[in-house]
C-alpha cells in the first residue's frame, strides 16, 4: 500500500472559507463568563450543534504528561465552569495531582471556539448530591458499576456489574450517591474567545484575571 492509499484524502487542500463577519473588543461582555454565556445560546439554539455543551478537557500528570477527553460541562457562572467524573479516573487522578486545566468547546459548525485555562477544584457533596439526583436512573447505576478508566475483563463483565445494580436498586428506588464520583469546578484564569475568519485572520480575543478581581482583554495574533 502506498502512502496515497493510505489516506483516502488530500488532506492538504481540504479547508474552508470562514465567515466575514468577526469579533471585536467593543462588542465583548464585561467579563469571560457573560460573553461565554451569549456565545452558547447561539451555539444551542442556531448553532447547528449536537451537543454544545461538549468539551474536550486536557490534564496532565505530575510529570506534564498530557492527556485528553470529551466531557459534558453541566454548568457554569462566575465561579467557574462544572463537570462531574469519577475521582478515580484518570482525569481524577491527574487533577489531585496537577490541578491544572484546559476547557475546548470546539464549536466547528460557526466557526469558534472557546478555551477556558484554570485550576480545578472539587465541588461540594451536596451540590454533587443535588447533582446526581437529576440524573437517570441508569445513569445513576452507571457511575456505580464503572471503575472508570480501569482495565476491564470484557464488556460482559461491565453489563453484568450494571445488571446487579439495577436487580438492588431498581426503578423508582433511590440510588446512593457513589462517593467516589462528584464534580470539579474549573475556576479560570483566562478564556479565549476565537472566531474564524477569512483568509485565516481570525479574532482571538483573550480575558486574562488580572488578580484585582478583574479582566484584561488581549487580542491574540492568529
Amino acid at each position: 500500500m502506498t502512502d496515497a492509499d493510505a489516506v483516502p484524502f488530500d488532506l492538504a487542500s481540504m479547508r474552508k472559507q470562514y465567515r466575514a463577519e468577526g469579533l471585536t473588543e467593543s462588542g465583548l461582555a464585561a467579563t469571560p463568563v457573560e460573553q461565554f454565556a451569549r456565545w452558547f445560546q447561539q451555539a444551542a439554539t442556531d448553532g447547528g450543534l449536537f451537543e454544545p455543551n461538549a468539551m474536550v478537557v486536557s490534564t496532565a500528570d505530575a510529570e506534564g504528561r498530557p492527556s485528553s477527553r470529551t466531557v459534558l460541562l453541566k454548568h457554569f457562572d462566575e465561579r467557574g465552569f462544572v463537570f462531574y467524573t469519577n475521582y478515580g479516573s484518570r482525569k481524577g487522578r491527574e487533577l489531585a495531582a496537577n490541578p491544572y486545566v484546559s476547557l475546548l468547546f470546539p464549536w466547528h459548525p460557526m466557526a469558534r471556539q472557546v478555551i477556558v485555562l484554570g485550576s480545578a477544584r472539587r465541588t461540594g457533596r451536596d451540590e454533587t448530591a443535588a447533582y446526581f439526583r437529576t440524573r437517570p436512573h441508569g445513569s445513576q447505576l452507571g457511575a456505580w458499576a464503572s471503575a472508570q478508566s480501569s482495565v476491564v475483563a470484557g464488556r460482559a463483565a461491565l453489563d453484568a456489574a450494571y445488571a446487579e445494580l439495577a436487580a438492588r436498586y431498581p426503578e423508582g428506588e433511590q440510588v446512593p450517591v457513589p462517593p467516589h464520583w462528584g464534580g470539579f469546578r474549573v475556576v479560570p484564569e483566562s478564556v479565549e474567545f476565537w472566531q474564524g475568519r477569512e483568509n485565516r485572520l481570525h479574532d482571538r480575543l483573550r480575558y486574562t484575571a488580572d488578580g484585582a478581581g478583574g479582566w484584561r482583554v488581549e487580542r491574540l495574533s492568529p
